[in-house]
């Protein structure tokens, strides 16, 4: 297991991503996550419990509602949390299974982008909780922000395999309903279900004002059709067939295709979610420094 996890966290990408961080845009009324100082007294803190005043505590934790009623002085104590709580939702349907030529797996290449994100949030010492999903919720491992929860996350990605079936926007729904706590959402899928369901399932997590992060996973080939003259395609989820001739559809398909990852684009952008269509012909590290160079721009 340990040679099959190393796979999606490389020495050498792990070297470049030192320096780097990843920045929340909308969450925890906009403070950056990575810097770890906040104006907001309390904000990094969530209550625990009370416990009578003692010479030297600060006066601004006495709660002054225990004191009109009991007479006492009581303060309040917190636990620390770190100041981002991220949640990593990876798509493991059947057709997270496709590559074209030598190229890696849709569902590897998700699981390696999976990593390399976690290994830069732990580093700032923010908690990071990973889900898996097809048509249902597979395993949901809450966030954490322990350098060793690293190797939790990476094993569980490296056991993933994909399923015959695929639900996005039920997952998306349950979790949202599911995460109480405002944090960072990312979702690494080929979104390859109905439209306005994946889309009405994203809104829903921004409707509980999370943030939102969608890396948009397709193979080449399924954004150009380039296949040869004549092919035979085979659905891989219900295991349909269709032979056909390729480039007598290769215009129109082609077209369906951008016009159905225009439409969720368009729907992102119009909710404030950050959208990213990722070709897996591109090196993922160079995919994942492109994103994160857009999220510095942004501030």
């Amino acid at each position: 297991m340990a040679e099959d996890y190393r796979k999606y966290l490389q020495p050498d990408i792990v070297g470049k991503l030192k320096g780097m961080e990843l920045r929340a845009r909308l969450v925890v009324e906009g403070f950056i996550a990575g810097l770890h100082k906040s104006p907001y007294h309390g904000f990094s803190v969530e209550f625990a419990e009370h416990r009578q005043y003692m010479p030297g505590d600060n006066i601004r934790d006495v709660d002054w509602k225990v004191y009109g009623k009991s007479d006492r002085y009581y303060v309040k104590q917190y636990e620390e949390e770190t100041n981002l709580k991220a949640y990593l939702l990876l798509d493991c349907s059947g057709s997270m299974r496709y590559q074209s030529g030598d190229r890696v797996r849709k569902l590897d290449y998700a699981g390696m982008l999976a990593g390399a994100l976690s290994y830069m949030m732990l580093r700032q010492r923010d908690a990071v909780g990973m889900v898996t999903f097809d048509d249902k919720l597979r395993r949901y491992i809450p966030p954490r922000s322990k350098s060793g929860h690293l190797h939790v996350l990476l094993n569980e990605i490296a056991a993933q395999q994909p399923s015959e079936v695929t639900n996005i926007a039920g997952t998306l729904h349950e979790m949202a309903e599911r995460i109480k706590r405002r944090g960072l959402v990312v979702v690494l899928s080929d979104l390859l279900d109905d439209a306005d369901q994946i889309i009405a399932g994203l809104k829903h997590f921004r409707y509980q004002r999370h943030e939102v992060v969608v890396f948009h996973i397709l193979d080449p080939r399924e954004r150009d059709f380039a296949f040869p003259r004549e092919a035979v395609f085979k659905d891989m989820e219900t295991g349909e067939e269709l032979t056909t001739l390729p480039y007598q559809i290769k215009k129109d398909y082609a077209g369906a295709v951008q016009a159905f990852s225009d439409r969720i684009s368009t729907a992102c952008r119009q909710s404030n979610i950050d959208y990213h269509l990722v070709d897996t012909s591109m090196p993922f590290d160079k995919a994942l420094y492109a994103f994160l160079s857009k999220r510095v721009r942004m501030f």
